[in-house]
């Protein structure tokens, strides 16, 4: 093997003028209150589209070192998209606090739609980028050569890996929540795939796998959501993730964007899905056949936006989250709606990813993503199809898998061939990379032949089953591989993953420094597996892990923002930081960071190990009992005794906080939610009812740092409740240091007769 070639910024003439367009004195407000002065510098590279921030800290405060933030989608403003984030997601304001500078770059992108044309750009010119910082760096600190990290998570984390492997501007990198070169489309297409085929039944599966409950995840399924599931898990999807679905909130995450990428490079597959043997859709009976929806209608108007339009979706807090960049490529209907004949009716229509087309006029050829179905009232009712009846209709099937379209007029009916439907409307949802929506609404005319179909969507679903990786290393498709190795089902031609990386380059573990990965056990958008595979693959490409740690963090989803902190889940925010200061301190110092987490391997589920001692990492470990038990049954009044200790992996810290939730607003017999409900207002609601418990500090007979905290508490109704503890640890037990706090916690059920 010839020696790999690393990318020398310095040497590109490419990059050979930068200029300054903006350098001033800024101040940040800062999560304690305070205001904390800093260098704003905005410029970048003449001849080229790539830009760039670079926020330095007053000269006292400096310490010789940056961090640089990799967006999981380019834009071309991306630069300064860092600049709206505060509080405990602050990356600047973390930066100001610990002496580095923070930097950010709009990856050389000219558009928020489609790939980059040149994607070896993307890393090259954030290259560029930090060797210009330190220049810039040395002119005002008068110092030598500043260390520099890079870290990005999701799309930015295939970004930070190519710039720790491709390049020599960095001295080490965090990447965090990571893909594996299979992971997209796959494990989008397979979270999907689960919401459409398990959507009666999340409410079950969290509930067996909740505080006190029977383990079993399987009971009272049927035959074909068992075995779905059963796939779906294996495959590496976190069976208890699916607490979001159970709790009202269906997301299909980037799928919308991926969906154009995957019919242009593999047309064929969408007509095979519905035609060979092998594939779904062509077994009797099988769920993607009943979920099948294509339906005409003829238009009858329509309405552009502002005419009694619906509500729009709200905006995201940030527009650079590893949950939230990709939606940048998406554009919002804006309210309009297209008034039909007919809508579609019956009680469990599959609504989720129905194409919009047309088959006469002047749109044809034209598509769009529905929104809502919007139907009728009676017509001696006096209400308009726009009517707050409807678009509470419409509500309910944005936000679930499934929905019931309900008219006073009509009963439901056979959907697919159209009979006894309804008359009403359809609204626009959001569409991919679509410029001139308007035009497209006003070239349709009443009379055109408009058609629902969600075909493509539902054969996108299986995709992942016939993308079965040549590397056996992949273990999480050996259940659709022979005992040879050889796949069992038909495969495509082509395996598209790679291509997806968005980087022009493969992940081969040929890190250029040191590197901390944050990897999430609750991931629902790209599987906690994929770090063991790049362990795996620095390990294979380097011979050892002596520039590498992987840290695991249970009860954590895919997403980076603090919000995400409810009565199930936690953020791995506290985590990803202290991780950035421990690489720092591991190149700089030679301080050796933690132990890698310690966990088992089972196909493609990850298998933590159970207590802080043997589990190593940084996380602390949490429990909780209820009058000394998991599930504790009591009378209405009766008190109730809640007691949650927290261990700390050896070296990783302080236990600096426990606090307590007496009831989850979204499960148990009380919990105050419905389909229709918003779910982030409930997740407010949970954060603002806790209690901090009195905390008692000591060290365990195996020399770990813990913490314990008891409350007591009753219930005066009737029902299944649920109580949360949530735990918190610090590297040196500052409850008052807000961006390293690293956090879990722990439930426990109980029953009031």
């Amino acid at each position: 093997m010839s020696e790999k070639l690393i990318y020398d910024a310095k040497k590109d003439p490419r990059y050979a003028k930068p200029f300054i367009d903006a350098d001033e004195l800024r101040q940040r407000d800062m999560p304690d209150g305070s205001k904390a002065p800093f260098r704003y510098v905005h410029g970048g590279f003449e001849g080229t589209d790539a830009k760039f921030v670079f926020c330095f800290p007053m000269k006292e405060k400096f310490r010789g070192r940056f961090y640089q933030y990799m967006c999981p989608f380019p834009g071309p403003d991306e630069e300064v998209a860092s600049l709206a984030r505060s509080g405990e997601d602050d990356t600047i304001a973390f930066c100001l606090a610990n002496g580095a500078y923070f930097i950010e770059t709009n990856m050389e992108s000219a558009s928020a739609f489609g790939g980059h044309p040149h994607p070896h750009r993307i890393w090259q010119s954030s290259a560029a980028a930090a060797e210009y910082s330190r220049q810039v760096a040395r002119e005002y600190y008068g110092c030598g050569r500043p260390y520099g990290y890079v870290f990005g998570g999701s799309g930015g984390g295939y970004k930070s890996i190519a710039c720790i492997e491709n390049t020599n501007a960095w001295d080490g990198a965090c990447p965090f929540v990571i893909g594996s070169p299979y992971s997209l489309p796959n494990t989008i297409t397979l979270h999907v795939q689960g919401m459409r085929t398990l959507r009666h039944v999340m409410g079950k599966i969290v509930d067996a796998l909740d505080a006190g409950g029977s383990g079993d995840m399987y009971e009272g399924l049927t035959e074909d959501e068992a075995k779905m599931l059963k796939e779906i898990t294996l495959m590496g999807f976190p069976p208890l993730a699916w607490f979001m679905e159970a709790a009202g909130r269906w997301d299909d995450g980037s799928l919308p964007v991926l969906m154009p990428g995957i019919r242009q490079h593999d047309p064929q597959y969408f007509k095979d899905f519905w035609e060979k043997p092998g594939y779904l859709g062509t077994e009797p009976g099988s769920s993607a056949i009943r979920d099948r929806l294509q339906f005409k209608t003829k238009v009858v108007a329509v309405h552009l936006p502002g005419e009694k339009a619906a509500d729009a979706a709200g905006a995201e807090e940030y527009s650079n989250g590893v949950d939230t960049a990709w939606k940048k490529s998406l554009v919002d209907g804006g309210g309009a709606w297209i008034e039909v004949e007919e809508v579609p009716q019956g009680e469990d229509l599959y609504l989720k990813g129905v194409n919009i087309g047309f088959e006469t006029g002047a749109a044809v050829g034209k598509n769009m993503l529905l929104g809502d179905i919007i139907s009728s009232k009676s017509a001696d009712s006096g209400k308009d199809a726009a009517s707050e009846d409807g678009i509470a209709a419409g509500r309910n099937i944005s936000q679930g898998g499934a929905a019931s379209v309900r008219d006073n007029a009509s009963a439901g009916g056979n959907t697919s061939a159209g009979r006894n439907a309804s008359t009403g409307g359809i609204t626009i949802g959001m569409c991919y990379g679509m410029d001139g929506m308007e035009s497209v609404l006003k070239s349709i005319r009443p009379g055109d032949i408009l058609t629902l179909d969600n075909s493509d969507y539902i054969a996108v679903q299986s995709y992942y089953r016939h993308q079965v990786p040549p590397d056996p290393a992949f273990r999480a498709w050996d259940q659709f591989r022979k005992e040879d190795g050889t796949p069992a089902i038909p495969q495509r031609e082509d395996i598209m993953g790679p291509g997806f990386c968005g980087t022009g380059t493969v992940q081969e573990g040929t890190i250029q420094g040191k590197v901390i990965l944050t990897q999430s056990l609750m991931d629902e958008s790209t599987c906690p597996w994929c770090g063991d595979w790049y362990r795996s693959a620095v390990r294979k490409a380097k011979g050892s892990e002596e520039d590498f740690r992987i840290y695991y963090y249970e009860r954590c989803l895919h997403g980076d923002v603090s919000s995400l902190d409810t009565d199930m889940i936690v953020n791995y925010l506290g985590g990803l930081k202290q991780a950035l200061l421990d690489v720092s301190d591991w190149v700089e110092r030679g301080i050796e960071p933690r132990q890698s987490s310690v966990y088992e391997m089972e196909g493609g589920r990850v298998h933590i190990a159970g207590t802080a001692k043997e589990r190593k990492g940084i996380q602390p470990v949490a429990t909780l009992t209820a009058n000394g038990s998991a599930c504790a049954h009591v009378k209405v009044g009766e008190s109730v005794t809640l007691r949650a200790t927290a261990e700390v992996p050896e070296g990783a810290g302080e236990v600096t906080e426990i606090k307590f939730s007496f009831s989850d607003p979204m499960f148990g017999t009380h919990a105050k939610r419905d389909q229709g409900g918003d779910y982030n207002d409930f997740m407010a609601q949970g954060r603002s009812q806790r209690t901090v418990g009195p905390l008692e500090t000591y060290v365990t007979t195996e020399g770990l740092q813990a913490g314990t905290s008891a409350v007591t508490t009753s219930y005066h109704k009737p029902g299944t409740y649920f109580a949360t503890a949530f735990v918190k640890s610090q590297r040196n037990g500052d409850k008052k240091e807000i961006f390293t706090q690293v956090k879990n916690l722990a439930r426990a059920r109980i029953i009031v007769e």
